[in-house]
């Protein structure tokens, strides 16, 4: 039956043939009208009648080779089929596809390679710009104290030149330069001699005047300018500007301010500024990151000196610390570990931005001691209420734990708690004692 109709399919081939052979007779008897008319009737008849039974013999002959050819297939097939050649044909087939797929998907990853390629590399950039850690214990903190009086000399310094006074800004008592080239030193019982460690770490904010000029500048000395001046430690300094510091030939701005110039601070503001000295090794940060970095300091510090070269300049919270041991070795010794440079807003649970130095300490520590759970704890001194500082206490130490819970340790690896007044490691009456106990403790469990 199917030899049959493939027979008629091809009958009608025929046909088609035909048909063209008719259309090519009557193109020629077109050409022969033309002719002049005295040409010969009876032998243009002739002419066209051979033609036509020429192209009929061709079409049958076509059509009969054609014929021939689907049978003979058609053959081939159910032999092919009977000897199983059908499934190595799929195969091969299919293989090809397969081929020509994986040769269309090699085609493209040389395409997208050619393309990364254009692309200049990208590395991989690791920068700790703030690995600020304070000092363990505090021996000089000044604020100053809300009981300073206005107008007066601050209690808790040295005048060496120039005129320093408390004054206030926006509620909070400040330590203004009023006049220019004003020098100030901690004063120490022991400030005429080196009364810096080995270790240790100074911190302050300092306020830049709007649109001062280059003179908005304040130093900072490594030595005692007036008490003990006998080393060229008394001479080196730090230099604080509105948008960086500068340290001997180092010059740096702040992230983004390379383009505003040193000198002129477009709105008033206040900046933190850190320096961490351990066995040689001088840092500088200027609020989050860290400005100057010398392996090699070739002087040691004895004591501190703060300059400013113009007036209308104030500073507050100005901390000396010493020291301190790792954090993992104090989780090894003690069971925890005593923070008291994670500090908060006036009476309030909102970490500074100068936090962030121990934070990431603790949070990088947790990251490789897998096994390590902190139960992290607050202290307040023992000014205000004693409820106050409990409530004030606990919301601290539940702040901490929520920074590190965001930053991406385990829930189950924290925990929160605060103690108020109740746990004082100093006393409370030096502000060095109070700042002491004013901390934020991390106690493994």
């Amino acid at each position: 039956m199917n030899l049959l109709k493939k027979k008629h399919k091809s009958s009608n081939n025929s046909n088609f043939f035909i048909s063209k052979a008719i259309l090519r007779v009557l193109f020629l008897v077109s050409i022969f009208i033309i002719i002049p008319q005295q040409t010969n009737a009876q032998f243009l008849k002739k002419l066209a009648k051979k033609a036509e039974e020429k192209v009929e013999r061709e079409a049958e002959n076509r059509a009969e080779r054609r014929i021939n050819k689907k049978i003979d297939e058609t053959f081939d097939e159910a032999e092919d089929a009977i000897d199983g050649k059908n499934k190595d044909k799929g195969e091969k087939s299919d293989k090809k596809k397969n081929k020509d797929s994986q040769t269309s998907q090699k085609e493209k990853a040389n395409n997208d390679t050619d393309q990364t390629t254009t692309k200049p590399n990208q590395p991989t950039v690791v920068w700790n710009k703030f690995d600020f850690v304070p000092g363990d214990t505090v021996i000089f903190e000044d604020a100053p104290s809300a009981d300073e009086e206005n107008g007066e000399f601050p209690s808790r310094w040295d005048l060496y030149k120039g005129n320093v006074e408390i004054g206030e800004v926006d509620g909070e008592n400040v330590i203004m330069f009023i006049s220019k080239s004003s020098y100030i030193i901690p004063y120490l019982k022991n400030s005429n001699e080196d009364y810096l460690p080995d270790v240790f770490t100074v911190e302050l904010d300092v306020w830049f005047t709007k649109g001062q000029t280059t003179a908005n500048r304040l130093y900072i000395y490594l030595g005692d300018q007036k008490n003990y001046n006998r080393s060229g430690a008394a001479h080196r300094n730090l230099i604080v500007m509105p948008h960086g510091l500068e340290f001997g030939d180092s010059e740096k701005h702040y992230p983004g301010t390379e383009n505003l110039g040193w000198s002129v601070e477009k709105e008033g503001s206040w900046k933190h500024i850190s320096i961490a000295y351990t066995k040689g090794k001088f840092k500088a940060y200027f609020d989050d990151t860290r400005l100057i970095n010398v392996p090699h300091l070739d002087v040691n510090p004895t004591g501190i000196t703060i300059k400013s070269l113009n007036d209308n300049m104030y500073i507050k919270n100005i901390r000396i610390a010493k020291g301190g041991v790792k954090y993992y070795d104090r989780v090894l010794s003690e069971g925890k570990i005593i923070v008291n440079g994670i500090k908060f807003d006036v009476n309030k649970a909102s970490l500074k931005p100068e936090s962030m130095g121990p934070i990431n300490k603790i949070f990088k520590l947790m990251q490789k001691q897998l096994e390590l759970n902190f139960s992290v704890e607050g202290h307040t001194d023992s000014d205000g209420g004693d409820e106050t500082n409990m409530t004030l206490s606990k919301a601290r130490g539940k702040a901490v734990m929520n920074k590190l819970i965001a930053m991406g340790i385990s829930k189950d690896r924290l925990k929160s708690d605060g103690h108020g007044e109740s746990r004082p490691l100093d006393n409370n009456s030096t502000p060095e004692g109070k700042a002491n106990n004013r901390r934020v403790e991390f106690v493994k469990f």
